[in-house]
């Protein structure tokens, strides 16, 4: 237990400091082509075929075995293997690899591609940066469209991208971690309320929810913390009553979560209709429009993030060492 613990904690450094290293092959690149290619395999084209619903979600419970078997298994053999040379060599593997599962830096920095672009007064810019980190449409986005949808994102993507990442990962080590990514990437990919993918994408959008039901009320409890410990830019009192008042105004039973601790904690109105291929959706707000929203929300928002990642870092040690002292 304590080489996972060691490696764990070394993982989570790399992450703040080096981030995702875009000139080598990223596992999660490599899941996102196995699922891109499955999609091909299972559902190819559908424009112009007569489509047949039941069929379709029943390829996408496959796409969901699959993707998730293949992870589990390579993973699990290849942690088996590295372990077995020598447990150095195992805990330098399990850190690398928790480095990649996680993604707190590589959200901050995309996040602040978006807040330069806007600060240089480029709006293009602006629109394409925001573009690689929502599901939105963004051609027509204001300045404050795009502020708040990168805070929104930098809510939600706290607990998928960062929180649920680190728990799992604790938990299981690199194996729970890939299998949690795999499941959220291809959420990410397939799990669209849109023609191709209502049916096909149906399962891997269901797993997603359940994988994140619990880690999304943890990070949600953690941000409310951060954000009475994170000082004047946040108030903590109304991240908790926002939260208590708007965690269900989303579609989905988790997104809303961090979203309206997010909100409450920097006096926000957040979420709101917002166009998704070509189409309104019509959302409800969350939070109260206390203020208007600005560019340095962006910078308050990853601040808040990284708060809420180290109490979780610190809970998640304290849990590990106790668990350890108590088999030893």
């Amino acid at each position: 237990m304590i080489y996972h613990i060691a490696a764990f904690f070394i993982g989570f450094c790399l992450d703040q400091i080096i981030g995702d290293p875009w000139n080598i092959p990223h596992p999660i690149r490599l899941i996102g082509n196995l699922i891109s290619f499955l999609d091909k395999t299972l559902l190819g084209k559908t424009e112009g075929k007569k489509r047949n619903n039941r069929s379709e979600f029943v390829r996408g419970v496959f796409l969901c075995i699959i993707v998730t078997m293949l992870t589990v298994v390579v993973t699990l053999g290849l942690m088996r293997g590295v372990y077995a040379i020598h447990p150095y060599v195992g805990i330098a593997l399990e850190a690398v690899l928790t480095c990649y599962i996680l993604a707190a830096k590589s959200l901050r920095v995309e996040s602040m591609k978006v807040y330069y672009a806007l600060r240089d007064k480029t709006i293009e810019d602006a629109r394409y940066a925001v573009s690689m980190i929502v599901g939105r449409d963004t051609a027509n986005l204001d300045e404050k469209g795009i502020e708040r949808a990168v805070v929104e994102t930098i809510a939600e993507n706290t607990s998928d991208g960062v929180i649920a990442p680190l728990i799992y990962t604790f938990i299981g080590g690199p194996v729970l971690g890939f299998l949690y990514k795999s499941i959220n990437t291809m959420d990410s990919m397939v799990g669209y309320h849109n023609d191709r993918y209502e049916y096909f994408g149906r399962a891997a959008a269901k797993l997603d929810d359940v994988v994140n039901y619990i880690p999304a009320r943890i990070s949600a409890l953690l941000m409310i913390l951060g954000a009475f410990l994170g000082g004047k830019s946040f108030s903590g009192k109304d991240a908790f009553r926002i939260f208590k008042r708007d965690r269900y105004n989303h579609k989905s039973p988790n997104s809303a979560q961090t979203e309206s601790a997010c909100a409450g904690a920097l006096s926000l109105q957040l979420a709101g209709d917002a166009y998704y291929f070509g189409k309104l959706v019509k959302k409800p707000f969350i939070g109260d429009p206390v203020r208007e929203i600005e560019l340095d929300d962006i910078k308050r928002a990853c601040t808040l993030m990284y708060i809420t990642a180290y109490l979780c870092l610190c809970m998640l040690l304290a849990i590990g060492f106790l668990a350890w002292f108590l088999i030893k």
